[in-house]
């Protein structure tokens, strides 16, 4: 097999204008991999908390691997037909790779593929020896999420390389493909970083700390890569739609819970929290980000690690304080649903913050946060810049 490389002047075949002249299938069920995944990460934490953990065999737990299945089938198909067929239209937009070829984000999504596909034995036998998850991060959850990671990933690489070789007409479909898997990347991180960002927490550092380190990368890096002028706005407001769509269906399905204690009356499913206001500052960024290209990458990154800390924060925190009123225990924002497992003297189940810190240590965790935000904020950038320059 020939290992020419791709570069932006290679004129393009007459197979291979095809293959960028229209979305082919493989993207269609890389896309419906990752949203499977995401509705079905949701749903079993729903699970979780409604029900208990009846039986490995839930539809939630399918519809996780579900992601895991397509990307095996659509990235095992482009790597072995480019590796079979001397006259793929894929043949020179291709990586070699232990002897086989194909686009370089097959075989990252293939990876997260068998990584999901090998957790779900592991986290059968973790409920068996140790019971129901107190934490989402135990050991078989962090590879699951590692997996679906993986598979976004390759799927956003995959995009990206029929989108940089792809004509005008094209171009703005994946453009909104891509911005559609940026988005379920901040989904996935969200429920990473679930534990740290629970309303009682809202009125402390942490929230602010761990979302300003994982979250700017993945819109600076979105945003440069794609062609879009809010495409950080557009980003976590498909983020947002999600998670609120969810707040309003799960509660439509009855659940009872079958594992004990039960503490709370629960006659449906629980759905996720309210999606923290990530919008409001991504919205500035972007706003910011449109004005400032000339600016020092360094000094754009810091300003942009102290705007969106300081705005998440100036948002966030009076929203926190409606979260925890009456005032938001409706179908909307959910506030007054609880796990069936809630202690009626939590913080969680009596409406109040956990406020650990001095005036002085909250202060100085703040100023931290700005410039983790400004170093992701970098970082984002950089990958944004390899990432325009994907051919393969």
């Amino acid at each position: 097999m020939a290992s020419t490389s791709y570069s932006s002047t290679h004129a393009l075949s007459r197979s291979e204008a095809q293959a960028v002249s229209t979305i082919p299938w493989y993207i269609w069920c890389s896309v419906l991999a990752v949203t499977s995944a995401m509705i079905g990460g949701h749903w079993d934490i729903s699970w979780h908390r409604s029900i208990g953990r009846d039986t490995f065999w839930t539809p939630a737990h399918i519809a996780i691997y579900m992601c895991g299945v397509l990307a095996g089938i659509s990235c095992g198909y482009l790597i072995l037909s480019t590796t079979m067929n001397r006259a793929s239209a894929l043949a020179n937009a291709s990586v070699k790779i232990l002897g086989f070829r194909g686009p370089l984000g097959a075989f990252i999504a293939a990876w997260g593929g068998v990584a999901m596909l090998t957790s779900a034995p592991f986290d059968n036998w973790w409920h068996d020896a140790y019971g129901l998850d107190v934490k989402i991060v135990s050991p078989p959850h962090v590879l699951l999420i590692t997996g679906i990671f993986a598979v976004e990933m390759g799927v956003l690489v995959l995009i990206l390389s029929n989108m940089n070789r792809a004509g005008e007409r094209v171009k703005k479909q994946y453009d909104w493909l891509f911005l559609y898997v940026g988005a379920m990347i901040v989904t996935v991180l969200e429920i990473l970083l679930m534990e740290y960002v629970n309303r009682p927490l809202l009125h402390s550092s942490w929230p602010y700390r761990v979302t300003a380190i994982f979250i700017p990368v993945v819109l600076a890096g979105i945003w440069r890569a794609s062609g879009q002028k809010y495409a950080a706005t557009i980003v976590t407001g498909i983020y947002s739609l999600f998670i609120i769509a969810l707040i309003l269906i799960l509660p439509l399905f009855p659940a009872e819970p079958k594992l004990g204690p039960v503490y709370q009356q629960v006659n449906q499913f629980i759905p996720p929290a309210f999606p923290t206001l990530i919008i409001l500052p991504a919205l500035c960024l972007d706003l910011f980000w449109q004005r400032s290209r000339s600016w020092n990458a360094w000094l754009l990154a810091l300003v942009s690690g102290i705007l969106f800390v300081g705005i998440f924060l100036a948002a966030e925190w009076p929203f926190a304080t409606f979260l925890n009123s009456p005032a938001s225990f409706n179908r909307f924002f959910g506030s007054g649903y609880l796990d069936y497992g809630m202690p009626p003297n939590s913080y969680f189940a009596r409406h109040l913050f956990f406020m650990p810190e001095s005036a002085a240590q909250f202060s100085l965790a703040i100023g931290l946060s700005m410039l983790f935000a400004a170093a992701s904020t970098r970082l984002g950038f950089a990958w944004g810049e390899w990432m325009k320059k994907i051919q393969r």
